[in-house]
């Protein structure tokens, strides 16, 4: 080979060991991106979980409102007297 071509082949040698070193960089911020994108998606897979809380409590206060919604109502067509029970005598 003349002197001429193994410089050639050391520029290419050392151009291909660059891009080499590029794409490992590419894949590093690819991983990196990869992990944040799993840590957003347990964040948002707990504020889900969160959500799901909060309906549940909403449920169990639209059923206590309904509970005393009821309650009133009973009271108000049954008048309570001392020794009944809804106003029914006691034996």
């Amino acid at each position: 080979m003349t002197r001429l071509s193994l410089f050639s082949c050391k520029a290419l040698l050392v151009d291909a060991l660059a891009l080499l070193v590029d794409a490992l960089a590419l894949s590093v911020d690819a991983l990196a991106l990869l992990v944040d994108a799993m840590a957003l998606s347990v964040d948002a897979l707990a504020l889900l979980v969160d959500a799901l809380a909060l309906s549940v409590d909403a449920l169990a206060l639209s059923v206590d409102t309904l509970a005393l919604q009821v309650k009133r109502f009973v009271y108000t067509l049954v008048p309570i007297q001392r020794g009944t029970v809804l106003g029914s005598k006691i034996s």
